[in-house]
């Protein structure tokens, strides 16, 4: 099985700073693989090793993509290479723009039975990548997975939905957004973390796939933080039943 994982490298969210005009500052911020991917590179890794094959991580991004310690870092949990694709237009680029440019990274890279994508970035988690690329590559895309099972050319897969639990058959290829629920994300050793620096990293630029336009359909406005508000940190005293009337009273004053 020829497994594709889509990842997003994403600012630590501790090292965001929020000045006085509420915009935000990334200036000392350090950048990390987004969260809800980990467990889309699990799930790749833990195909290939029952099943065999290959996983092979793609990312799109600026030139914050382009670091040593971050391709370690992605390769050092079971995958086999990394295809980074680079371009400073992308760190503005909206979620059809990001589906196009990893739909051509796909298609540039040939062959695939399953590309895995996380529900959603750490930072903006618009969950709208996974579902977007599946319908530009043509093939049966579905989210909110939480198991998945390989069954020859075909996969089946379950979904927790409000009252039941759903499961499907998928034929392959596809495009398959999985939840945080679906594994524990492995945490490197060193032995992996120096072998990764030994895996193959293909990096491409949009020129190399023929992109001209980022086709941008969404403009950002602003982005603010929310009004920062100083807690009161009041301290309530007294018995139980006391307590609880003191705290209404001082949440109806405050509303």
């Amino acid at each position: 099985m020829d497994v594709i994982v889509c990842c997003k490298i994403v600012p630590e969210e501790q090292d965001i700073v929020v000045l006085s005009d509420r915009t935000l500052s990334f200036d000392r911020a350090e950048f990390k693989i987004g969260q809800y991917d980990l467990q889309a590179i699990e799930a790749g890794a833990q195909l290939v090793e029952v099943s065999g094959g290959k996983v092979t991580a793609l990312t799109a991004g600026s030139s914050s993509v382009d670091n040593s310690k971050l391709v370690k870092g992605i390769l050092s949990r079971g995958l086999n290479e990394l295809v980074v694709v680079k371009d400073d237009g992308l760190s503005e680029a909206d979620s059809f723009a990001t589906a196009n440019i990893l739909a051509k990274g796909i298609s540039k890279m040939g062959h695939y039975d399953l590309v895995l994508c996380g529900e959603g970035s750490s930072d903006l988690y618009a969950q709208l990548v996974g579902a977007q690329l599946g319908e530009i590559l043509g093939v049966p895309t579905i989210n909110g997975v939480r198991k998945i099972i390989q069954n020859g050319d075909k996969i089946t897969v379950e979904r927790t939905l409000d009252h039941e639990i759903e499961v499907l058959e998928i034929s392959l290829p596809a495009v398959i957004s999985v939840t945080t629920d679906i594994n524990v994300p492995r945490v490197p050793t060193m032995k992996d973390i120096l072998g990764a620096g030994k895996k193959p990293v293909n990096k491409w630029q949009l020129q190399d796939l023929e992109v001209e336009d980022l086709q941008k359909h969404v403009k950002t406005v602003s982005t603010l933080a929310p009004e920062q508000v100083e807690r009161k940190r009041e301290i309530i005293n007294g018995d139980d039943k006391d307590q609880v009337q003191q705290f209404l009273d001082k949440i109806q004053k405050a509303l």
